[in-house]
């Protein structure tokens, strides 16, 4: 029986919920085109409302993951979810733009709120030999969400701009009760206490503090960026090239469609059996080719190879990246230590439109594409290097260590 299949209950209610709340995933698209219809807001305004919801996603993650430690997993993915639920519905019900400014910078900080927590939850219910495919696996359900997503945007956007916000917060709160009412109540890990001091050891383990987290993170914060470079960059690219950019939908609904069809390759004992490094070097070398593929084609049909290399080569980067994380941290810190991993993601949110249209404006797409092909193929040197570096520090990934191994960690590795 393969790992994905040994999933716990709880964990497959999660993946549900969370492909749930997904479907509702798709106001974010609409943020701006919403403050300056329904509001007025020029696009220097609405735009700089976008970046500062971008921001307050970073503060968001990394107080997702002290909550999860501090306050238990169900209770901060609720409290993430209804929280989003009520800053949507006051963007939705906003009578001018400075309340909807106001809403939508709580619906950032509430916005990343559970992302630790559900990944912590899938890490402490799965052996570390099956994290890699729980995580690819969460993947693929929140992509097969953001599809059918797709669908309800375009029916309900038709009707009306706030009504995507109400359906979005409705979805958020289907996605909370399932969580509320499928996973065990919270029994939060105390960490041991340090017998000198008589407080708890890992008050003294900051995972800021972690050199082998930081190390990994900057890779990871090369990995996001590429990711975002494709979301952000498609649409335009497709533009530049004279397709319509609404193509991007049948993009990304080829991308989700290659990851379902997929999962039985993917789950197969010899790939996932793989070591970290080896599905490192796979997967970036994927990517690499599907950004190489994206360079050379010109229509419609001939981008739909290249996005499902890529899309197969993105999936097993980052199933093995929180997998990795999820493995180095001490059982009291693994939220905060996703926390800090996923904050690489509102970092890439910020820098990936300048990038874009640095790129496409400098020399066309192919630009873009030609320099994410080359990034992805430096990595795929790189990853390898970073994963023995883990290694060396902290000895073999598949054991968690305890808060002892990680203080000890501190001084015994320089970057």
């Amino acid at each position: 029986m393969s790992a994905t299949s040994a999933l716990p209950k709880q964990i497959r209610a999660l993946l549900v919920a969370r492909a749930v709340n997904q479907l509702g995933g798709f106001s974010l698209a609409f943020l701006t085109v919403l403050l300056t219809r329904s509001f007025g807001a020029s696009l220097t305004a609405a735009g700089i409302v976008s970046a500062a919801f971008g921001l307050a996603t970073i503060p968001s993650r990394l107080a997702g993951g002290r909550l999860a430690d501090r306050w238990g997993r169900r209770r901060t993915i609720v409290a993430g979810l209804v929280g989003c639920a009520v800053a949507q519905l006051g963007l939705a019900a906003a009578p001018g733009m400075a309340a909807a400014t106001v809403c939508a910078v709580l619906l950032g900080l509430a916005f990343e709120l559970f992302e630790p927590p559900s990944q912590a939850a899938i890490a402490d219910a799965v052996p570390p030999a099956g994290r890699a495919s729980a995580f690819e696996l969460f993947a693929t359900a929140l992509a097969a969400g953001s599809l059918a997503a797709g669908v309800i945007a375009d029916v309900v956007g038709r009707w009306s701009l706030r009504w995507l916000f109400v359906v979005d917060a409705g979805t958020g709160l289907v996605c909370a009760v399932i969580v509320w009412l499928a996973l065990a109540p919270d029994a939060v890990v105390r960490a041991e206490r340090d017998p000198a001091t008589k407080s708890p050891a890992s008050a003294s383990v900051s995972p800021w503090r972690d050199r082998v987290l930081l190390l990994v993170t900057a890779a990871g914060t090369v990995f996001a960026l590429v990711s975002m470079l494709m979301l952000t960059g498609l649409p335009l690219a497709l533009a530049a090239l004279g397709l319509n950019p609404a193509n991007a939908g049948l993009i990304m609904a080829a991308s989700t469609a290659t990851l379902v069809l997929a999962r039985p390759v993917l789950r197969h004992r010899r790939l996932a059996g793989l070591p970290h490094s080896a599905t490192f070097v796979l997967g970036y070398v994927l990517m690499a080719a599907g950004f190489g593929g994206y360079a050379l084609a010109h229509t419609l049909p001939t981008l739909l190879v290249p996005t499902a290399l890529y899309s197969l080569g993105n999936v097993l980067v980052m199933g093995r990246s929180f997998a990795v994380v999820s493995e180095l941290a001490p059982a009291e810190a693994s939220a905060r230590y996703l926390a800090i991993y996923g904050s690489s993601w509102g970092v890439a949110t910020l820098l990936a439109p300048l990038v874009v249209t640095w790129l496409i404006g400098a020399s066309g797409p192919a630009l873009l594409w030609g320099a994410s092909a080359v990034v992805c193929s430096a990595m795929a040197v790189a990853q390898p290097w970073v994963v023995r570096r883990v290694r060396a520090a902290v000895g073999d990934l598949g054991v968690i260590h305890s808060t002892k191994a990680v203080a000890e960690r501190y001084d015994a590795v320089s970057i």
